[in-house]
């Protein structure tokens, strides 16, 4: 049975963060739709994404940080001249790619040498990775092929019985996706126009 618990409850985050410790996943609300997460460096965690979403093995999944300062846990690389960009933009709807730690999962990244990872901008989102102090591997909270749904309550007609918990911060009409932005190419590429605007000097080698 899936749960439907207010987010802004403090009890809830509590509650959140301990099924993500037990290797569950908990549907959350973000910055731009609701979204299914597991703790980054728990393998069979992530595997229940997939399963919950009946997700294509070959997807990788986003990973969400609490700070600039924690890429090192999921980046193997990243450089001092990319910092100013983001902290201009985080948190905030810019997503990028960077090479991936050898420790991270390789079902996150669907096996390759990259990882996708942004700051959400939603305060229930980084209060739950504050209290974890761990990253989240998150994806929008729908099954695969469906649009995402706006309301908690249309998640739980959709996901019932396959994901424990759902904080429900009212509704996410969800709208322009984050922008993606390939920085290990150069020049960085952005790879989808989305919701932050990168200036062009961002966009030279």
């Amino acid at each position: 049975m899936t749960k439907l618990i207010p987010a802004n409850d403090p009890h809830s985050l509590v509650l959140a963060a301990k099924l993500l410790r037990q290797g569950e996943v908990v549907t959350m609300p973000t910055d731009t739709v609701y979204g299914v997460g597991a703790l980054a460096f728990n393998a069979e965690a992530v595997a229940k994404i997939y399963a919950v979403k009946e997700r294509p093995a070959d997807k990788a999944i986003p990973v969400f940080v609490a700070s600039v300062d924690a890429l090192g846990r999921v980046c193997s690389d990243v450089s001092p001249d990319i910092l100013p960009l983001l902290e201009q933009c985080w948190p905030g709807a810019l997503t990028v790619i960077l090479p991936a730690s050898p420790a991270l999962p390789g079902i996150v990244t669907n096996y390759s040498a990259t990882v996708a990872v942004r700051i959400p901008n939603h305060p229930v989102a980084l209060n739950l990775l504050a209290l974890l102090k761990e990253p989240l591997a998150v994806t929008s909270a729908n099954l695969s092929g469906q649009p995402p749904p706006s309301t908690p309550a249309e998640i739980k007609t959709q996901l019932e019985g396959r994901v424990p918990l759902i904080l429900d911060d009212g509704p996410r009409p969800g709208g322009i996706p984050s922008t993606i932005l390939d920085l290990t190419q150069s020049p960085p590429k952005i790879l989808r126009q989305g919701a932050v605007q990168i200036a062009s000097r961002w966009l030279k080698a």
